[in-house]
């Protein structure tokens, strides 16, 4: 691959030096470029878009600069580092926003945020509330985005709605022929019908309002600075769309309050931690509560068993598909995920009055 041609359609400044493979993304494939300038090394980052993933490259990367742009604003207004608070975007010498090579694959350029290091997981409860204000202020900076603006990157990413009728018709299909291994996981799933439309019918309704969110709200898409440790910059902007906070706050619980891996067998072994719940939500309502309705703080407990649920019917529907999605060591791998989750999922309904006590007390916190 001719590196070199791709770098110079960008109009960086520099000799090009060398690309190495970066990172430990599974979705795009991403390199660390090296340009040798007057000034000394200077290094990039360079990725070639999964278009299978994200087949429209142009709505992906407009709401990538818009959202950037934007946050580049608010952090000057508010005295910050924008060089080292959010990610920057280098459009090509014709002014697009990626380079489409002879091949037809899509490649993007941006900049790396100096003095920083990622983590793959959460091991301290001062963590995960750092995490927490991280992807709060994320929300927070954004609030004044018109999120309508942005574009749908992955249809129908958090409706929950969708979700249930695309298993509901994954059962009745049964390609695999699988569904007489798992009918009390089926039975779980199908009588949770009314949860799956909780999110959806507050957002039609307007009960909740659209939001920018970033949908992947794990702490390896969050930078901290290699000296202090603290949340610098949140990454991996390529699913941002309009949503509910719900998702966010759903998707953090979901990964990083669990007691267990999501492919654990060991059933017993899995529960969800209310004291990894409480660190993340006082995180997230210090850097977010001021901004947030108190429908949206009404939503973040139910949110967090939607978006696990959610989880759940992604991988049951895909090992009753034949396991066609998702990447799986061993046969039952799927179902042994989902039911993982459907565990995560009872558990948080027997918390949730715990719960929604936990969140209400940092949202009145908040609002003082």
């Amino acid at each position: 691959m001719d590196y070199s041609s791709i770098v110079s359609a960008f109009g960086i400044p520099g000799e090009f030096v060398c690309a190495t493979p970066f990172g430990s993304g599974h979705i795009n494939d991403t390199l660390r470029i090296e340009m040798k300038t007057p000034e000394g090394p200077v290094y990039y980052i360079l990725q070639k878009l999964n278009t299978y993933v994200f087949p429209d490259p142009d709505i992906l990367m407009s709401n990538g600069f818009k959202v950037v742009k934007y946050l580049k604003d608010i952090i000057e207004k508010r005295g910050g580092d924008p060089t080292r608070e959010t990610l920057r975007f280098y459009p090509t010498t014709d002014g697009k926003q990626y380079y489409r090579d002879s091949e037809g694959s899509c490649w993007r350029l941006e900049d790396i945020v100096p003095d920083t290091k990622s983590y793959d997981l959460c091991t301290s409860e001062a963590q995960f509330e750092s995490t927490g204000y991280a992807f709060g202020s994320f929300m927070a900076d954004l609030a004044g985005f018109p999120a309508d603006e942005l574009g749908e990157v992955i249809k129908n990413f958090h409706n929950t709605r969708a979700r249930f009728e695309t298993f509901s018709k994954e059962v009745k299909e049964n390609r695999s022929g699988r569904a007489d291994t798992c009918p009390d996981e089926i039975a779980f799933a199908l009588a949770r019908k009314e949860l799956a439309e909780s999110l959806v019918k507050q957002l039609e309704s307007g009960e909740l309002p659209l939001r920018v969110t970033h949908n992947d709200t794990k702490i390896n898409n969050i930078l901290m600075d290699a000296k202090t440790d603290q949340p610098v910059c949140i990454i991996d902007l390529d699913t941002v769309m309009p949503g509910a906070c719900a998702y966010d706050f759903g998707d953090s619980i979901r990964f990083g309050a669990s007691s267990a891996e999501e492919d654990e067998k060991d059933l017993d072994k899995v529960y969800m931690r209310l004291d990894l719940f409480e660190a993340f939500t006082r995180g997230y309502m210090r850097a977010v509560g001021k901004t947030l309705t108190k429908a949206e703080a009404d939503s973040l407990s139910i949110g967090s068993i939607v978006i696990t649920f959610e989880t759940g019917i992604r991988f049951l529907g895909d090992y009753l598909n034949g396991d066609v999605y998702f990447k799986t060591a061993y046969p039952e791998h799927n179902l042994v995920r989902a039911r993982n989750q459907f565990k995560l999922v009872a558990d948080m309904e027997k918390k949730l009055p715990e719960m929604q006590a936990i969140v209400d007390k940092y949202y009145r916190e908040a609002k003082q």
